[in-house]
């Protein structure tokens, strides 16, 4: 299996929904310092399943989403998805005929997360 598209939306410092492209070869994130970078690697490892708020830099897991800056309101919910291609047939039997299978992780204020496949 492999990854094709990283789709956050309120999670961390990605207010607004924004899209990871990852084609074939080799995909690097690049920018100054504070600008998210370790952000998307930590939105991949908590789609998939994380659970230790301190190994996601937080206090408590609902600090995923994004508090709010002087210039945007803060979010009641973050969310991530990950697209990932199946070309060979792999993973869990249920998905093994499917092309692709995307994998979307949501938190919201006081409620929790819940995952989707």
């Amino acid at each position: 299996m492999e990854f094709k598209k990283i789709q956050l939306n309120g999670f961390k410092s990605f207010a607004d929904k924004t899209n990871f492209l990852i084609e074939d070869g080799l995909t690097g994130i690049v920018g100054p310092n504070g600008c998210g970078k370790s952000n998307i690697v930590e939105s991949l490892r908590w789609v998939m399943g994380e659970t230790s708020a301190k190994s996601m830099r937080g206090s408590g897991m609902e600090d995923v989403i994004f508090s709010g800056t002087s210039n945007k309101a803060s979010k009641n919910i973050a969310e991530v998805s990950v697209l990932v291609a199946n070309k060979n047939n792999e993973g869990p039997v249920q998905f093994r005929e499917l092309d692709e299978v995307n994998i979307r992780r949501k938190i919201e204020k006081d409620k929790g997360s819940k995952f989707y496949i």
